[in-house]
């Protein structure tokens, strides 16, 4: 793909900057530097923070599971889809940036405020993957899709360097800080998709919408038979999903926990990963329109399951941060493309009239039981560490694999190659 000689590409390019925009809330406050704070400053101990932070990954997970499908459901009746983006996308800012105030000792505040942005972060990206289909054909999807997701990690590296020079000390003062810098540069960067992105007119609301998206939902459930395919693929990624979203929320968790990364590593290690996402995801964008979407998964969920089995083990070697490292890499380069196929893969299943209802789903398989993972690992920390914790991790990836293998896609909408 051509991002120059699309057609739509303003919409596009638009489009995709919003992965820009709110991709240092997952890297930084997620990932790599704000879950490791609160773990190590904020909570009473590391034991008791990686608990508790699984258990707030557990509450967003099971919102948004409700949220999604209803919401988005109402969008398409009454042309909502805009609305719920701008929405969704401020009041995360806003509490991004409150979570400045929470220090050591304020627990309870400190996740409230972060559940709630958390929410709100995962609400505005339901609504941003339903205009995939509307920017996108069958030829190019894969090539867009990866595009923004690249993008995003290019936005996650860019605000890590910039977070680096502003806050080179990386003291509990700085961190607090670098939350301010995370809501105003979603705030700033997503004003593009907003203005840019078209979108029908939206109707008055009425109750009448509620009422049809209880129906629309209740329909799409008891309809859902005949998207076998659909069905089975979501069914398929809730697992291996899961076991990415453990990665995101526990990661910088363990690096600090298990091998005594300190918060300067960490961010090292964060702006090393975006390198290896952003490549991953631009790369193998494009090599997923020329080999199809299931050897891209596939490859991505074997790899995926080798770095962390490289991860368990790399405290028990002589090179314990430079096995973590490695394993660190191998998950960038195809957390990216991992995501981004199974966005595009839905993108090219969806019925035009079902967009984003089958994009409420696509984000309630990914968070229905996505608790599970984060939940297991806080509770196996607890009883043992997080070192044996991570193995929760390998089965979910093994157990989605194995379910993304029993998919016929050469039946998918008539299409020679998936």
């Amino acid at each position: 793909m051509n991002l120059l000689k699309l057609k739509n590409r303003k919409e596009v390019f638009a489009w995709s900057l919003y992965d820009f925009a709110n991709q240092p809330f997952t890297t930084i406050i997620i990932t790599f530097i704000y879950s490791a704070f609160f773990a190590k400053v904020i909570a009473e101990n590391e034991q008791v923070g990686t608990t508790m932070w699984a258990n707030a990954i557990a509450v967003t997970a099971i919102i948004v599971a409700v949220l999604s499908p209803i919401l988005g459901a109402i969008a398409d009746n009454g042309g909502y889809r805009k609305f719920f983006l701008i929405l969704f996308t401020w009041i995360c800012a806003i509490f991004s940036i409150l979570l400045y105030f929470p220090e050591s000792g304020d627990v309870f505040f400190a996740l409230i405020l972060f559940v709630i942005a958390n929410i709100s972060f995962e609400m505005g990206t339901v609504f941003c993957n339903s205009y995939l289909p509307d920017l996108s054909g069958k030829g190019n999807s894969g090539s867009i899709s990866g595009f923004a997701w690249g993008l995003g990690f290019f936005g996650g590296l860019i605000s890590l360097f910039l977070a680096l020079f502003l806050f080179p000390e990386l003291d509990a003062g700085s961190i607090r800080k670098i939350n301010v810098l995370v809501g105003i540069w979603l705030l700033v960067f997503s004003l593009p998709t907003f203005l840019f992105l078209k979108d029908r007119k939206k109707d008055k609301f009425k109750k009448e919408h509620l009422l049809n998206s209880f129906s629309a939902i209740r329909t799409t459930f008891k309809s859902i038979s005949e998207y076998k395919a659909i069905s089975q693929f979501l069914i398929a990624r809730l697992f291996f999903n899961d076991g990415l979203v453990t990665i995101f929320a526990l990661g910088g968790i363990y690096a600090v926990g298990t091998l005594n990364f300190s918060f300067n590593e960490v961010m090292q290690l964060g702006i090393v990963l975006n390198i290896a996402a952003g490549l991953g995801s631009f790369l193998f964008g494009y090599i997923e329109d020329i080999i199809g979407v299931k050897k891209i998964i596939n490859i991505t969920l074997l790899v995926l399951i080798i770095a962390t089995l490289i991860a368990i083990y790399a405290p028990e070697t002589n090179f314990p941060k430079e096995l973590f490292w490695l394993s660190g890499v191998l998950i960038g380069l195809m957390v990216g493309p991992n995501q981004s196929c199974s966005r595009s893969l839905m993108a090219q299943l969806t019925p035009k009239e079902k967009l984003n209802e089958f994009f409420g789903f696509f984000a309630l398989t990914g968070k229905a039981t996505s608790f599970i993972g984060p939940l297991l690992f806080g509770i196996v920390t607890s009883i043992y560490n997080q070192q044996m914790a991570l193995w929760i991790v390998i089965l979910l990836f093994v157990l989605g694999f194995l379910l993304f293998n029993r998919i016929q896609f050469n039946l998918l909408n008539s299409q020679d190659e998936i």
